[in-house]
């Protein structure tokens, strides 16, 4: 745990606030959107006004975690007495809100990831937390606020999606002891699951498909590197959005260590997302494009050709794992 402001703080300056602003990072994910929607759903249930501002579409398999929390509006609640960063800890994570963050009368950041750097007012960063969601229910109940079925669901939302549910090395005993707790709630651990893994286009199994047929593996097949352009998604009528987790399953390959899945925003804009099995930190890779997130998942964003992120990243990543095969 990196220096921050203890529960008590975070939960006394959440409480005292009338008017909450909640930022999660673009292209959310479960942990991003469920988390926001837990803690705004308990501070609307406080009394407070509270929205989770968005600058972009919320995935269809998410739409359920947003019940009236979401705005597009940067001014619906006028002058925020406090803004609050979910899931990112770094400003440029959320760009187009910039702005609407620091009209904030003060600032707080409540996230996981180890490249996260303090630059809120109050900040609670735990990178030994697998999920954002269970910060968020260490906060709720420091507030001492009743989990009920609608929060323990968001919660759900947030710790299964950021867990690769329960598989990856991020999962802990305590992971597993917070959603134990949430079942008291009356979780419907089930339904959401559904919602969120069995909720599928066929367009985005076509998409997946083509990522899949042109992924090309280096370094003896410990580094796989798959791709998808703008020209993909028109032939298959597939969202971007649909092709989250393609890279798990890339990193899911017999012998790949590092997984890196390149997404062609535009012509020179690609966005990267970086996974490690047991060898490598893909942080470090992402940090040297001024990306960031975890050991073992992470992420930046590069401005060039698809092809040069391409091989920028083989090189990245093929040094990697050299220097931790040592």
């Amino acid at each position: 745990m990196m220096n921050n402001d203890s529960l008590k703080t975070i939960s006394g300056v959440l409480s005292g606030a009338e008017r909450i602003l909640l930022f999660p990072h673009i292209n959310m994910d479960g942990d991003a959107l469920g988390s926001a929607a837990a803690l705004c759903h308990v501070l609307r249930r406080m009394g407070r006004e509270a929205f989770v501002l968005l600058e972009d579409k919320i995935p269809d398999n998410l739409a359920f975690l947003d019940r009236g929390y979401c705005t597009f509006d940067a001014d619906r609640i006028g002058e925020p007495d406090l803004c609050v960063c979910v899931d990112c800890g770094d400003a440029g994570r959320f760009p187009k809100r910039r702005e609407a963050f620091m009209r904030g009368k003060t600032t707080m950041c409540i996230d996981h990831h180890a490249t996260s750097d303090p630059f809120c007012r109050y900040n609670l960063i735990d990178p030994g937390a697998c999920a954002t969601g269970e910060l968020i229910y260490k906060v709720i109940c420091a507030m001492g606020q009743e989990i009920d079925r609608e929060t323990g669901e968001a919660l759900f939302a947030a710790i299964t999606t950021d867990s690769g549910n329960f598989q990856y090395s991020n999962t802990t005993k305590e992971t597993h002891e917070i959603v134990a707790s949430l079942y008291d709630s009356g979780l419907d651990a089930n339904g959401v699951s559904v919602k969120i893994y069995e909720t599928v286009r066929l367009e985005k199994l076509k998409i997946r498909a083509r990522v899949l047929e042109n992924i090309t593996l280096y370094g003896g097949g410990r580094l796989c590197i798959g791709f998808v352009t703008q020209e993909m998604l028109k032939e298959t009528g597939a969202l971007m959005e649909e092709t989250e987790g393609v890279v798990a399953e890339l990193r899911s390959i017999d012998g790949v260590q590092i997984a890196v899945f390149i997404k062609e925003e535009e012509e020179r804009l690609c966005k990267v997302s970086l996974r490690a099995k047991s060898v490598g930190d893909v942080a470090e890779i992402a940090a040297a494009f001024n990306g960031g997130g975890h050991k073992k998942a992470a992420g930046c964003t590069l401005h060039c050709t698809l092809r040069e992120a391409e091989e920028k990243m083989r090189a990245a990543a093929l040094e990697n794992l050299e220097r931790y095969d040592k």
